[in-house]
């Protein structure tokens, strides 16, 4: 196993790899059961009692935020790119061969800009933190959208596995830091013509006239040396883990080894079937194996967990913001 700074623990490689060894053992997986008001019920007094809590957050926690990729706000945002090159959501334009560089860093700077650098429509990460306030916590998401540190959790309780909109890493492998766009982002955005509200975030102009393509000098490239970037997001092995994730990684050791036999809440939002190895099984195992441990899963269509934990579990299907709003105003 790869050690950080003389023999520290990697917490992202430890989990994953106790997650799979567990996956093995499980042989059959249940839903939720109750009523949906004994879940909730159930749910308010765990998170009552729980003085420690694991958060695990995937896609579907952002999508309740209202981030999501594809539909209206797909249409409003990126309907010049749709009408060009056939790109149908957010999601799969970030995979799309763009004709030139200009091109393809104006697409990014948007897919950027309107899911890092903006308020979701939602409030939902905001209720989350009103009913972890007074808990120890920590949080490990797959999520790349920053929405976390955005609502005032702490930096510090964050470990961002996959990488993060908001940073660049150099296309020199040699060179392992990685580098803050949101001034990049913001000159890009007024390139292509979108012009900025009351409230200062950018809105399509009246004319619906936007510029594909950024000028060539507007290119991102390293501050320093001058040298290409590419976005810091885990696609393969060219993956920057900085200074930063590293600093994470190791806090999420140090929190999982320190609740490995306490009364602790892993609750898990949003994670879905595309990349179950970082949070889910993880979770699993580490519940499993500690019978003070409680295990919470909230998602919408995939709401399970292995038999073998059934009876310290609570698994509601549905949308995480209703839940949570259920939760801070019973009966609303």
């Amino acid at each position: 196993m790869k050690q950080f700074y003389e023999g520290q623990p990697n917490g992202y490689q430890e989990s994953i790899e106790k997650g799979l060894r567990a996956i093995h053992g499980f042989q059959r997986y249940v839903g939720g059961s109750g009523s949906r008001k004994a879940q909730l019920q159930a749910l308010a007094e765990v998170l009552r009692t729980s003085e420690s809590v694991i958060i695990g957050a995937g896609a579907g926690l952002s999508t309740s935020a209202g981030l999501t990729y594809s539909g209206e706000r797909f249409q409003r945002y990126f309907y010049d790119f749709a009408e060009r090159f056939g790109i149908s959501d957010i999601y799969s334009g970030g995979f799309y061969p763009f004709p030139d560089e200009e091109t393809r860093w104006a697409w990014w700077a948007r897919h950027i800009y309107f899911n890092r650098y903006i308020e979701p429509p939602k409030t939902v990460y905001r209720e989350l933190l009103s009913l972890l306030r007074d808990k120890d916590y920590f949080v490990i998401t797959t999520n790349v959208d920053h929405q976390f540190q955005r609502a005032g959790f702490d930096k510090k309780r964050l470990f961002y596995t996959q990488g993060d909109y908001g940073l660049f890493q150099s296309a020199d492998p040699a060179d392992r830091n990685t580098y803050d766009n949101e001034a990049w982002v913001l000159r890009a955005m007024e390139a292509q013509g979108f012009v900025r509200d009351a409230g200062g975030s950018f809105q399509v102009p009246e004319t619906g006239v936007l510029k594909l393509r950024l000028p060539k000098e507007l290119l991102p490239t390293v501050p320093e040396t001058g040298a290409a970037v590419s976005m810091n997001l885990r696609a393969d092995e060219s993956f920057v883990e900085d200074a930063g994730w590293k600093r994470a990684s190791l806090a999420y050791a140090d929190f999982l080894r320190r609740h490995e036999k306490l009364p602790v809440l892993y609750l898990e939002l949003g994670v879905g079937a595309n990349t179950p190895v970082i949070i889910k099984y993880p979770f699993w195992a580490y519940a499993l194996s500690n019978p003070a441990s409680r295990y919470v899963c909230i998602n919408y269509g995939e709401a399970f967990c292995p038999s073998e934990l059934s009876d310290r579990s609570i698994c509601i299907d549905g949308d995480i913001g209703e839940v949570l709003r259920e939760l801070i105003a019973p009966g609303k």
